[in-house]
């Protein structure tokens, strides 16, 4: 779809009543908005605008509807007031980004929709919210909104819908006395730092067909759960993760009809092994609910889309393996628990498995290959050995995340894994040999590949300079062998974060091409699935990485803005090229334990993010730049055991690292080493004089033995 800027449109004719503007314009909303003084709807959702709310949006007196979701909005004014009605204002609303500028006045308090969600606003929604008497909706979530939420909220007599998940706010919630009956149908307040208990009220809140609670911290507290026992029209219930010492009995829901979603993750249950649940329950959450037991009532929850039964202490099913494959499954996580053979039989409707993180043994079973839909597999962390099933070719157009890691797989990596769709693929710590597969050209989508600690044999695979969207590579301890470039061969790699190989011979401008690290580019890894109203994230990328002289782990999003060069414990030689100081986003550069020789490049002084810095065991000669003095964000450095000289800088940073960051280079001086410069130069001054004392002695001696030639002296 194309895209156009709105910012010089004229709206002239005020004429509309309604104004949907959903084209992916982008650019300032214009100001000439305020024109149309009929406009009772304006739908702004779902663009990419910038800049300034027009303050001539006050004019707009008969608005009933302001739909501005996802318009990727950060506000560039400082204050926007909404004033409930001409006379009366309430506290400012902040947005980032800002600049002082006047404050924007919806001044007309019919307004019936407010929509700001999947924005950028942040700041403290006004306590007094009741004069919008006849407020119907109200979504604000996917925000930075802070502070309290306002207790008059739920005041208002028409509001049926109210939306704040996925914020900041935090502090105990007031919901008050509610005397009339509630028209509120839907108050979903989870992914908040709410605090405290659980207001009792909301048990008058007799028409919620969706409540959402979750992450709720009670703080340890009691939770009285049978305040949910009287809201029987309940259709989605998510109260996971309240941080609760109750105990929360899952036969509670039993008498609920109505029920498509429960989630209860992170809360202590007691299921019965008698209970019922007669709701057909679409999407079912008991993560880390400290289960060990599998559930019987599952076996007769014939309309389950999405299962998460992961952290727990499952060992079997409890019966036949096909109890999941009743329900038309679309994703599935079974991860963490301790699951044996056999592998669950799974429908043909399933899109995510996620069964990391157990005991399962044995070749990984083909039945997977029949799951046509299949769009992630995760089986990391399990005991699985065998060869990697040439089946997978069925999922050509669909695979996009595959992870085996850390199992016993061996043989050969199959031309045929490799679909067009691959996003994601983890490999490591296997047993695999051979070649990397060719086919990986055709995986153009590619962003993650991991084929670390395996036995792979192989020269450096030209072919990845072919993926447009390759972004950490990890090659580490394999058996990969001569240069990684090719004369005429462009490897430019622009979107690469991390790279991690072993045995290769850098050329000296290899980086001149790595845009991505030398710009800021923030790219989110974790693919985000809706399943009946509830996000999660598929899978989990993982990647040990050396960082500061010890190894640590990047899970998940950590890897949207970590950008990494490890190329340590390798035969590499030669300078370090000038060109490294291109990558200016490098956060971590590893290059110990080597052959390096030369001097360190003064370029290093451009990487101005760079925390972590290793070039220690290598045969590195000069000096240490002064112009490193400039990395202020530079906690950790190396330069051990090399053939330096002359003295240390004396930057802050540089003088706060332990002594062991320099030792083993006999010609370095000044601190943090005890050795300092002017005595380097003093001890080298006497040994001059006490050589020449010694030359004048000698000189005198075989002078007086030359004139004395008959005498000896014993």
């Amino acid at each position: 779809m194309a895209r156009c800027d709105l910012t010089a449109v004229c709206f002239v004719y005020n004429i509309f009543r309604a104004l949907i503007l959903d084209c992916r314009f982008f650019g300032n909303i214009p100001s000439s908005l305020g024109n149309l003084s009929y406009l009772t709807h304006l739908d702004l959702d779902g663009n990419d605008f910038t800049g300034e709310l027009p303050e001539s949006l006050s004019n707009l007196h008969q608005l009933t509807n302001l739909l501005l979701a996802s318009s990727k909005l950060t506000g560039n004014f400082h204050h926007a007031q909404l004033n409930l009605t001409q006379e009366e204002k309430i506290s400012p609303l902040d947005l980032p980004n800002t600049q002082d500028c006047p404050a924007e006045e919806l001044r007309d308090p019919t307004l019936t929709a407010i929509d700001f969600s999947s924005n950028q606003f942040e700041g403290m929604l006004p306590s007094n919210m009741s004069s919008l008497s006849k407020l119907e909706y109200f979504d604000m979530s996917v925000n930075s909104f802070s502070g309290p939420i306002p207790s008059s909220l739920f005041m208002i007599p028409s509001l049926t819908r109210l939306n704040l998940e996925k914020n900041i706010f935090s502090g105990p919630v007031e919901i008050g006395n509610i005397s009339s009956p509630s028209k509120l149908q839907e108050l979903s307040l989870g992914g908040n730092n709410l605090s405290g208990p659980i207001p009792g009220s909301i048990s008058k809140l007799v028409g919620l067909s969706y409540l959402d609670l979750s992450f709720w911290d009670t703080e340890r507290g009691l939770v009285d759960f049978s305040i949910f026992l009287h809201l029987k029209s309940l259709t989605l219930l998510n109260i996971s993760h309240l941080n609760t010492r109750s105990m929360l009995d899952l036969s509670l829901f039993s008498n609920f009809t109505s029920l498509t979603l429960l989630h209860l993750s992170g809360n202590n249950l007691h299921i019965s092994s008698t209970l019922y649940l007669p709701s057909p329950i679409g999407s079912l959450g008991l993560s880390s609910c400290n289960i060990s037991e599998f559930p019987k009532f599952l076996r007769t929850q014939t309309g389950l889309g999405y299962l998460d039964i992961s952290q727990n202490s499952f060992s079997g099913f409890e019966g036949t393996s096909d109890v999941i494959q009743r329900s038309p499954i679309e994703m599935l996580d079974i991860s963490s628990n301790s699951f044996q053979d056999p592998f669950p039989l799974l429908p043909n409707s399933t899109r995510i498995v996620v069964a990391s993180d157990n005991q399962f043994s044995g070749n990984i079973p083909t039945k997977i290959c029949e799951l046509v839909a299949l769009e992630t597999l995760v089986l990391t962390n399990n005991n699985f050995s065998g060869s990697i099933p040439r089946c997978f070719e069925n999922f050509n157009t669909t695979l996009s995340v595959l992870h085996l890691r850390n199992n016993s797989l061996s043989g050969n990596i199959p031309e045929e894994v490799f679909s067009a769709s691959l996003i994601c693929l983890d490999v490591g710590r296997n047993k695999l040999s051979g070649e990397l597969p060719k086919s990986l050209i055709n995986c153009t989508k590619l962003e993650f590949l991991n084929v670390e600690d395996n036995e792979v044999s192989d020269a450096f695979p030209f072919l990845l300079r072919m993926l447009p969207n390759l972004q950490i590579i990890v090659l580490r301890s394999n058996r990969s062998h001569g240069p990684i470039f090719s004369p005429g061969d462009s490897l430019s790699f622009p979107k690469l974060r991390i790279f991690d190989i072993s045995e290769n011979l850098l050329p000296l401008d290899y980086f001149a091409g790595w845009s991505t690290m030398s710009s800021v580019v923030y790219i989110a890894y974790d693919k985000l699935h809706r399943f009946i109203g509830f996000t999660f994230s598929n899978y989990h990328k993982s990647v040990v990485l050396a960082n500061k002289g010890s190894k640590m782990e990047l899970l998940g999003s950590s890897f949207r803005i970590y950008k990494t060069i490890d190329v340590s414990g390798n035969r590499l030689e030669g300078d370090i090229p000038q060109s490294i100081g291109l990558l200016k986003e490098l956060i971590v550069l590893n290059m110990t334990n080597n052959a390096f020789t030369g001097h360190i490049p003064p370029s290093l002084s451009n990487l101005t993010n760079l925390q972590s810095l290793d070039l220690s065991q290598n045969r590195l000669s000069g000096t240490i730049p002064p112009e490193l003095e400039k990395l202020t964000f530079l906690a950790w450095m190396n330069f051990s055991n090399n053939m330096l000289e002359g003295p240390i800088p004396q930057g802050t940073q540089i003088q706060s690292q332990n002594s062991s960051s320099f030792v083993h280079n006999p010609g370095l001086c000044g601190a943090p080493l005890k050795r300092s410069c002017g005595e380097g130069k003093e001890e080298e001054r006497k040994q001059d004089e006490e050589k020449e004392e010694k030359d004048q002695v000698s000189s005198w001696c075989i002078l007086w033995i030359r004139h004395r030639p008959y005498s000896v002296f014993i």
